[in-house]
């Protein structure tokens, strides 16, 4: 029964206490969280704050390269990162059922921890809650966070212009392969790893070298393909990019092609979309691939001008050189990838 969370884990009594001071304040300890209050008295050094907040419900909730905890903080900072900002600072919240291993929550939470630090954030508040068995498929985390802009204005679909290039910084379709392989039987679990991924020192390093940035968006459920489509209709623009341009891993390809999938619509949790003046594209280049989470950033495509369209609209140029309308997904290609 040790190794069990137990609804006494969320009751506020002693086994709560234990919890929060043996696990999480032990994991996340920082002298913002240390007073256990309920709620963090926070500095900050910019009147513009970025706030977001995200649930995560993934199931697996260990994949190839990482868990939900790794995840939870990876999609958050990113989620701030992507309007421009530096993140900061994070909450954490549990949902877990009754009968959740200990050891299991204790791997989720040291995971959350290496990847707050490596990010460079700190979580500094959060809660517990534990429900009964069945109601909470193991564990639920929610996160939210806090950032400080660095620039004005802030990047956002407003900004892209015509001939802006649209760039993204590395292989698509890895999360969503990952998970899925995860569930199937046939592919062993070092095939497809998770790119997940906290993006924020490389989106510093574009700010750092004055890179004109105009949209940025990270590529999550939907995928590159979704993103563009939902970002076109924001921006009242059309894009044109490039099947050839693609940067898909040859394993990722299989699997798409085993299941029906496409890597264009694949979650992502560490690769994004950014749009530029076409002539920081080559830089944006340089600097990404001089960086483990930009080695293999290209060039996808452009924004363009279509006066004659019905509507605005992502075209892909096919590799066989015909051309196809990219829209939002219908429906969840793989359920639960975040």
């Amino acid at each position: 029964m040790d190794d069990l969370i137990l609804l006494g884990h969320g009751s506020g009594g002693r086994l709560t206490t234990d919890l929060v001071r043996n696990l999480f304040l032990q994991n996340f300890s920082n002298a913002l969280l240390k007073p256990l209050s309920d709620s963090a008295r926070l500095t900050l050094d910019s009147p513009d704050i970025a706030f977001t907040t995200d649930s995560y419900v993934i199931t697996p909730q260990f994949f190839p390269g990482g868990n939900i905890g790794s995840l939870a903080v990876h999609g958050t900072v990113n989620d701030i990162a992507m309007s421009g900002a530096r993140p900061l600072y994070l909450s954490a919240a549990y949902i877990i059922e009754e009968g959740f291993k200990m050891s299991r929550l204790e791997e989720i939470v040291r995971a959350m921890a290496q990847a707050a630090a490596a990010a460079g954030v700190k979580i500094v508040t959060g809660d517990t809650k534990v429900v009964p068995r069945g109601q909470a498929d193991g564990l639920y985390i929610n996160t939210s966070g806090i950032g400080v802009h660095r620039q004005k204005p802030g990047y956002g679909p407003e900004r892209i212009r015509q001939n802006d290039a649209i760039i993204v910084n590395g292989n698509i379709g890895d999360h969503g392969a990952a998970v899925l392989s995860s569930r199937a039987a046939g592919f062993t679990k070092a095939e497809i790893f998770s790119d997940s991924a906290a993006l924020n020192h490389l989106v510093a390093k574009l700010q750092d070298n004055n890179i004109i940035i105009h949209a940025l968006r990270d590529a999550t459920r939907g995928g590159v393909g979704g993103i563009l489509a939902e970002l076109a209709e924001q921006a009242g623009t059309s894009f044109k990019i490039y099947e050839s341009r693609l940067p898909v891993q040859s394993k990722v390809r299989g699997m798409c092609e085993i299941y029906g999938f496409e890597p264009l619509f694949l979650a992502n949790e560490g690769k994004m979309v950014l749009f530029c003046p076409a002539a920081e594209a080559e830089k944006v280049i340089e600097i990404m691939h001089c960086d483990p989470l930009g080695q293999n950033a290209t060039i996808i495509g452009e924004v363009i001008e279509e006066p004659e369209a019905p509507e605005y609209r992502v075209i892909m140029e096919t590799a066989i050189g015909g051309s196809r309308i990219i829209d939002q997904p219908a429906g969840e290609l793989v359920p639960r990838i975040c």
